[in-house]
């Protein structure tokens, strides 16, 4: 019996150490590496004429330049441009730019350093009417969708008023004059650059690095066409030849920063030579229906499958991306299409508050990747640690009273 105590004892010493030993890998500290960005508003552009809003966030790594470039020129466009240099800089030919075709309007200079570009088009904002009560958008009868709302139609007010170069922030806020039920009401993009990484302070408490920025999508006030109806948002990507668009979908155990939430959606640009991910939007799979969401407030999104688009009937009239070559519409630019709708089956939170937001980040290489805190690692260390090390003790006890105990009179026979 004292060996088996002793060798539940080793057992038990081993689970501890193994504890203490993983501890390190299930805890990461955020990336340390910083950018110096700066965030402008329609850069190069002297004239004090109406002109479209164009936001240009420059992130200048050690030996790269991240560029994004956001527009309200037709549909909201974000335009990502990833270089190999610190040094390079965005050059907009203001004339060219409002032209019918409006190719190379936009450059990078000096145009050898650049190493990927992208863009995202956010083009329809569809309204359904969801009687089977599913709220995907992609299981949707035809009949029940409305005609939607083609963001290139809005008029969106002066970005130039909402930019904060400290805070690194600006927003875009469009409405569509022409539509009755957008009388006091509007849709908007709110935009965030980082130097660093970090996490957002409300939900869904997106994790940040320097390698990318955050899109957060928001409805306010828009009246539903039906007593069913539910929304969702179309995005179409743009990029050139040489990378190839993929969906992913991770799961996780822990809902710490966003509860009953324990997926992250990815749409991946890979590579084609299979050498890594060149940019991501990331985003949870959850939506809120107020401006300071809690829990309560949250309702689910769904995504539809990506649909690589032969057909560039639905591509806007204009857009940013169209200036820049590399992202312009063309025979060597790949298309997709993806659909992204909020809601929850049996709950109608934008009916009864009439708002809701998603947000998402976008940026270069791997997407970041939620690691359990510290106050979880010791909640898991306590729950399993404690116990392994309680029988360690009871073991050394066994093991010293039965000692205590032996008889030393008794001389064993050789």
């Amino acid at each position: 019996r004292g060996r088996n105590v002793a060798d539940m004892a080793s057992v038990t010493m081993l689970v501890c150490c193994c504890l203490v030993a993983l501890i390190p890998g299930l805890v990461r500290s955020h990336d340390s590496y910083r950018r110096q960005v700066t965030f402008e508003y329609n850069p190069g552009r002297n004239s004090l004429a109406v002109a479209p809003n164009v936001l240009h966030v420059r992130a200048v790594g050690r030996a790269d330049t991240i560029h994004y470039v956001w527009s309200s020129l037709g549909a909201p466009t974000v335009l990502l441009v990833h270089t190999s240099s610190p040094n390079t800089s965005l050059y907009i030919d203001w004339t060219r730019l409002q032209l019918p075709d409006p190719t190379g309007a936009l450059r990078i200079e000096p145009a050898t350093a650049v190493l990927y570009s992208t863009a995202i088009v956010f083009s329809r904002l569809w309204e359904y009417d969801d009687v089977n009560d599913t709220a995907d958008l992609s299981r949707a009868p035809p009949d029940s969708f409305y005609p939607p709302y083609l963001l290139q139609d809005f008029t969106w007010d002066n970005a130039n008023a909402t930019l904060d170069r400290n805070a690194l922030t600006a927003q875009l806020r469009g409405r569509n004059a022409s539509a009755p039920l957008f009388t006091n009401a509007s849709v908007t993009f709110r935009i965030a650059a980082f130097e660093g990484s970090g996490r957002d302070p409300e939900l869904p408490r997106l994790l940040h690095s320097a390698n990318c920025s955050k899109l957060e999508f928001s409805i306010e006030g828009l009246r539903p066409r039906g007593n069913f109806s539910r929304f969702g948002l179309e995005l179409l990507v743009l990029e050139g030849a040489g990378s190839e668009r993929r969906l992913r979908v991770r799961s996780t155990i822990d809902d710490e920063y966003t509860p009953s939430i324990f997926q992250v959606s990815e749409l991946l640009s890979l590579r084609d030579n299979a050498s890594g991910v060149s940019s991501f939007l990331q985003w949870k799979p959850v939506a809120y229906g107020a401006r300071r969401p809690r829990r309560t407030d949250s309702m689910q999104t769904h995504n539809s499958a990506l649909r690589p688009r032969e057909s560039r009937q639905r591509l806007p009239a204009a857009s940013i991306a169209f200036a820049f070559t590399g992202t312009e519409p063309g025979p060597h630019t790949r298309l997709a299409a993806l659909n992204v709708s909020f809601g929850s089956p049996g709950q109608r939170l934008y009916r009864e508050h009439h708002y809701l937001s998603w947000s998402a980040l976008i940026g270069t290489g791997e997407p970041p990747r939620d690691w359990f805190s510290v106050l979880v690692v010791a909640v898991m260390a306590a729950g399993l640690g404690l116990p392994a090390l309680g029988l360690l003790v009871g073991c050394l006890v066994v093991c010293t009273v039965r000692r205590r105990r032996v008889v030393t009179g008794y001389r064993p026979i050789n």
